[in-house]
């Protein structure tokens, strides 16, 4: 494994350690890097509302368009799952809307490790065009 992706999924890692997940108990860590090489993370966030419960993906992406970046080259997603869970639909269509072709690490405590891309997880996505 590039040294890069292990320093990509140990950021995940770590926030999945900081997820508020009473509810599901399905705890999340993302960590997105820009093109630059800065990294940024998240959490998923329940919320008793369901509705209002942030995904951990939607949450790495809205730090890092907050600290002004908008290009990203790779995201790593963290759950327990074996085989490691993909995002959500919904954060599929907000993660198109800045990288189609966005490098994927799903993986989990375990180590395993699933390496795809965003648009073979979501090839036919909504965009300004689809109207």
């Amino acid at each position: 494994m590039k040294r890069s992706e292990e320093r990509l999924i140990a950021a995940a890692r770590e926030a999945r350690k900081r997820a508020h997940a009473p509810y599901s108990r399905f705890k999340v860590g993302a960590a997105i890097v820009s093109e630059d090489g800065e990294i940024f993370s998240g959490c998923n966030v329940e919320n008793a509302s369901y509705g209002a419960t942030l995904c951990a993906e939607r949450n790495a992406v809205t730090a890092a368009v907050a600290a002004g970046h908008k290009s990203f080259t790779a995201i790593a997603i963290v759950t327990n799952s074996s085989p490691p869970a993909p995002p959500c639909g919904l954060c599929l269509q907000v993660l198109v809307e800045f990288c189609r072709e966005l490098s994927v690490l799903l993986t989990n405590p375990k180590g395993e490790v699933v390496r795809t891309r965003l648009s073979k997880l979501l090839p036919r996505p909504f965009s300004p065009r689809s109207g």
